[in-house]
């Protein structure tokens, strides 16, 4: 068993040695804080090569929302935290309802705040823990992996698969190298780590960037953007309130003082106060506009 992984380990991109980097230990400072930024720099290109593939992971993404499905990211320590953040960020971002985006990290809560390395390597951990979500197959799996091997995340997605949802992998090892069935590979391959084996450097960024692309652009296709302002956001904190007039104010040129007493006229929804005004309707008007419209804020103010 250790002598497959080791050969299995050996041959991963992500496992290599950085030629550019090996006597880094020897640098200053400031060389060596070059050295990972110049790194760094392959990262956004990398994943500019997977576009066409994080489409179609997007029209699955929003095809699942629209039939009541969910989206469940599920990892291992640096891919799983990836996973657990961008689900968390939803609802203040986006106003959508916790159970809509989540995240599963191998060994649980407690992984979150301290590395549990072992934990990774119970595959059949994973499709337990997917099925405590109540996982069904209008839901879509997606997952994270930088090495793609990752025994916890493969029998997770294997569950999924047999359960007969759609599934994604993030995954920074080549194309040719997936060997497990998924819907959609998404393989940013941004070369060996500045420190061999680091998976939290380049490749934890390709899976951050992959990660906001997937949810915000989800959320814009579901009308929770007007222009490039965040009109669905919960006012439940003193910046989300502010952030809401602010919104109000910028989009319909009203004062202050108007914002702050549409949006309580609005019930503090930002979409609601803003066809209020730009339609001149009541609450009510704006509540039915939005509903014909399916969320979009634009298509209710033209309707």
């Amino acid at each position: 068993m250790e002598e497959n992984l080791f050969e299995q380990l050996k041959s991963l991109i992500t496992e290599k040695r950085n030629p550019k980097t090996l006597d880094i230990d020897s640098k200053s400072i400031e060389d060596i804080l070059r050295l990972i930024n110049h790194e760094d720099k392959y990262v956004p290109f990398a994943v500019e090569k997977e576009i066409p593939y994080i489409k179609q992971a997007v029209e699955i993404i929003v095809t699942a929302f629209k039939k009541g499905g969910r989206l469940i990211y599920v990892g291992a320590g640096t891919s799983g935290r990836l996973g657990v953040l961008d689900a968390s960020e939803c609802p203040p971002t986006f106003g959508t309802d916790p159970e809509m985006v989540q995240g599963i990290i191998a060994g649980g809560y407690e992984a979150l705040v301290r590395a549990q390395e072992k934990v990774e390597d119970i595959k059949e951990q994973g499709g337990i823990d997917l099925m405590k979500l109540k996982f069904t197959a209008k839901d879509v799996a997606c997952g994270i992996a930088a090495s793609r091997r990752t025994p916890y995340v493969v029998g997770t997605i294997e569950k999924a698969r047999e359960i007969g949802a759609k599934t994604i992998y993030i995954t920074c090892t080549p194309r040719k190298e997936m060997n497990l069935s998924v819907d959609v590979a998404i393989c940013p391959v941004v070369g060996p780590e500045v420190i061999m084996g680091s998976t939290r450097m380049k490749s934890g960024t390709a899976q951050k960037l992959v990660l906001n692309m997937l949810t915000t652009t989800a959320m814009i296709r579901l009308g929770k953007v007007y222009g490039n302002m965040m009109v669905d956001l919960q006012m439940n904190s003193k910046k989300l309130e502010e952030r809401s007039k602010r919104t109000v104010m910028m989009v319909t040129g009203i004062d202050y003082e108007t914002a702050e007493n549409v949006l309580i006229e609005a019930g503090g929804h930002v979409k609601t106060a803003l066809v209020m005004i730009l339609k001149g309707v009541n609450r009510e008007e704006a509540q039915r506009s939005l509903e014909l419209s399916e969320g979009f804020v634009r298509a209710a103010i033209e309707s």
